[in-house]
């Protein structure tokens, strides 16, 4: 788990346990982020763009109010993916079983193009992070995905473009996922990083042998168990872990 990661590296970590999703401010490497743990056998995790009348909800408080009809509450979520300006994924995006956009296996501008980029798998049971061209090739069937890059982890490694040393800072934020696919840890930085930094986060403090970037300038995140709801203008994809209001 995360404290246990973290106390191992002997880093210091204070936070709150929330009912459904572990959340704790994080020190690392001169900078402070917030870090939440998903247990992918355990917690709702879904993915969300657009309402039953096809409008993209693009707020937080939207997808809530939108579960409340349904006896459910959001009780953590984060943007997933870069999108463009009518709120439409740049990458490959899957919902419930339906593909909405297809794999962009290429590279191209921006940081979505720095190959290699990669792909958030949800299944039954199990949370994936996996590189564009392993995904394609292994045809998982996620039940949902969304696509973004670059990748910050690949197999333990770095990205093989970022630098130490670069002065490209931004508040940045990613999710990492554990061989077996049960842990799903989701990063916002609370400081401006690099990628250098946020990659070395999840690699050697958090311990997961693969990393996505999910968005910069953007990063929101919502985890009322620790007061925390980012506002700020719409949204693309949003990730999140959905529980029971009776909960």
């Amino acid at each position: 788990m995360i404290r246990a990661a973290l106390l191992a590296l002997g880093l210091g970590a204070a936070g709150t346990t929330a009912a459904a999703v572990d959340c704790e401010s994080v020190d690392f490497d001169g900078a402070t982020y917030t870090v939440c743990e998903v247990d992918a056998a355990r917690d709702d995790l879904r993915l969300f763009l657009r309402n039953e009348d096809g409008a993209v909800y693009g707020q937080f408080f939207a997808i809530d109010r939108a579960l409340a009809q349904n006896g459910e509450r959001l009780v953590f979520a984060m943007n997933a993916g870069m999108y463009h300006d009518d709120r439409a994924p740049v990458g490959h995006y899957v919902e419930d079983g339906v593909e909405q956009m297809r794999v962009i296996p290429n590279a191209g501008p921006g940081n979505f193009g720095l190959l290699p980029n990669g792909v958030f798998c949800l299944r039954e049971d199990r949370a994936d992070v996996i590189e564009t061209l392993a995904y394609v090739a292994r045809a998982p069937g996620c039940r949902d995905a969304t696509q973004s890059g670059p990748m910050l982890v690949t197999d333990g490694e770095l990205h093989p473009r970022f630098l130490a040393d670069s002065t490209s800072l931004y508040i940045r934020n990613g999710v990492g996922t554990s061989a077996d696919g049960q842990r799903v840890v989701f990063a916002i930085s609370d400081d401006p990083v690099n990628f250098h930094s946020f990659g070395r986060l999840f690699r050697d403090a958090l311990q997961l042998p693969n990393a996505l970037f999910l968005d910069g300038n953007i990063s929101r995140l919502y985890a009322p168990s620790i007061r925390r709801n980012d506002l700020g203008f719409r949204l693309g994809p949003i990730v999140g872990v959905v529980s029971p209001v009776a909960e």
